[in-house]
């Protein structure tokens, strides 16, 4: 993060749970209508150089027409369409929110902010206010992913 090396603890069950199923609905969307690429967990976008920062999101999405190239070595030299960052146990809420301000920051068109613990996900997008959602709501994909829907009564079952 702007040149400094951030240490962070491996994540927890629920995180690693709940993150995982909808990452897979979202992968699973974008591969059957083709929309671009999905990146698991852990996988470095560089968004700035000189200082370097390099975020890690959850999951993220870059939509295809703007993919140059196959997968190769090292970061990823674009910043993702859409990210997943779900809070840990140990995640304070200024730091999910200083988080989620870096991506939007960057140009991320949707960021999915996911709470296992109170089974609530929080929806940003460029010029409007945080949208929290519960089991009784319906996520969408917006512009991001059109026609993407998921009942959240499925994720937080």
């Amino acid at each position: 993060m702007r040149g400094k090396l951030r240490k962070m603890a491996p994540a927890g069950d629920a995180h690693g749970a709940y993150t995982m199923d909808l990452a897979t609905e979202l992968n699973y969307y974008i591969r059957l209508h083709d929309l671009g690429r999905g990146y698991a967990a852990e996988t470095g976008f560089r968004l700035s150089r000189n200082p370097d920062t390099v975020l890690a999101p959850d999951f993220a999405f870059v939509a295809k027409a703007r993919l140059t190239e196959q997968p190769g070595p090292g970061f990823v030299a674009l910043v993702p369409d859409l990210v997943l960052e779900t809070r840990s146990p140990g995640d304070t809420s200024k730091g999910m929110a200083d988080k989620l301000a870096l991506w939007m920051g960057f140009g991320v068109r949707l960021a999915l902010h996911l709470e296992p613990r109170t089974k609530r996900l929080t929806v940003h997008t460029p010029g409007s206010p945080p949208q929290v959602l519960t089991a009784a709501d319906t996520l969408t994909g917006g512009d991001v992913l059109p026609g993407f829907t998921l009942p959240l009564s499925r994720l937080f079952a």
